[in-house]
């Protein structure tokens, strides 16, 4: 498909630069089927859920994985997408043209390391010295890595530290908040259970690949970012047991849901799974694991509004954002929300 097929214009204040406060008083546009429409607040998730319907989180913790450092007199600026092993991360890198295979950076508070090697995309893989675990390095030396339609508008706080991390926050690893789920507090945690709806966790780690534009003009050229993800056994046969009795998988970010579709059959039936997935879902596939999705506003000609048009179809899509912008939503990483009921 054209990804021109994708885009739309949104205007710059639609953007959130901040989170609602309390999370849960956020905006929740709910599309359920082909016409329904509802404006609603995630604190109304409840009852447009039923006893027995399962949602899934990514427990998956976002690092301050944004350093800035100095190749001599050259900035260099590094931003850590995927855990190579204990020493060694690939990183998006800016300036990169100042940087050379074998080059020494310096980052704040001792923190040095190694551009060991540049790869087609531009990235580098970036060899730390020391003995330290690169995660805690990064908590010294590192900032949180806000999105760039956030990061360009305003400085990276303090606050950030809290705002761009989910409760359910557990494995270091990402580089990217798997924002649907910022929304959940404890109240209406306990508000679901109250209501009989169950949930279930599992990883994926999100990488800054999520960020990075479309630029083939057909989806079948672009090459999609993987990420490392886990499912394990037990989680599988519970969720499957849910199905089975009649719930159905909500799962609560696209980042759960490319683990769920990659951890399931063709029977639907989901087992443990672990590895890198670069699943792209555009319009026409087929979605084995999931029936339906909570997640926030996502950007034009981008592989997630390809995911969510895959799942409720192109001009249901098209129409849901016009709605949105149109009735002043907050759009993206800390924005509103809606829940997606195909």
């Amino acid at each position: 498909m054209k990804v021109d097929l994708f885009d739309f214009e949104l205007p710059p204040e639609r953007i959130a630069l901040r989170p609602a406060r309390p999370r849960d008083s956020a905006r929740m546009l709910v599309a359920r089927g082909p016409h329904e429409t509802i404006d609603r607040s995630v604190r109304d998730l409840p009852q447009m859920l039923e006893p027995g319907d399962m949602l899934v989180f990514n427990d998956t913790r976002v690092i301050p994985a944004r350093l800035e450092g100095r190749r001599g007199d050259a900035k260099i600026g590094a931003t850590l997408h995927k855990r190579i092993d204990l020493r060694r991360w690939q990183a998006f890198v800016r300036n990169a043209k100042r940087l050379r295979e074998g080059d020494r950076v310096e980052f704040p508070q001792g923190v040095t390391a190694f551009a060991e090697t540049r790869h087609a995309d531009g990235s580098f893989t970036l060899a730390f010295e020391g003995d330290e675990p690169v995660e805690v390095l990064l908590e010294r030396a590192g900032t949180m890595p806000l999105p760039p339609y956030i990061a360009g508008k305003r400085a990276t706080d303090e606050q950030d530290r809290s705002d761009y991390q989910t409760m359910f926050a557990e494995k270091d690893g990402a580089v990217a908040a798997p924002t649907a789920a910022l929304h959940f507090t404890d109240d209406l945690m306990a508000a679901l259970a109250e209501r009989g709806v169950l949930t279930e966790t599992l990883t994926l780690h999100v990488g800054a690949g999520t960020f990075l534009p479309v630029k083939a003009e057909d989806t079948t050229e672009h090459v999609m970012h993987s990420e490392w993800g886990r499912i394990d056994a037990a989680t599988a046969e519970r969720l499957n047991a849910a199905r089975a009795a009649g719930g159905r998988i909500i799962s609560v970010g696209t980042t759960s849901l490319r683990v769920l579709e990659s951890a399931a059959g063709e029977d639907g039936k989901l087992a443990a799974w672990e590895g890198d997935t670069d699943i792209f879902i555009t319009p026409g596939y087929r979605f084995k694991a999931i029936d339906g999705l909570m997640t926030n506003f996502h950007l034009p000609k981008s592989t997630l509004f390809m995911l969510v048009s895959a799942l409720m179809g192109l001009e249901r899509m098209q129409a849901v954002y016009a709605h949105a912008i149109g009735h002043e939503y907050r759009f993206y990483s800390y924005g509103d929300s809606s829940l997606l009921l195909p």
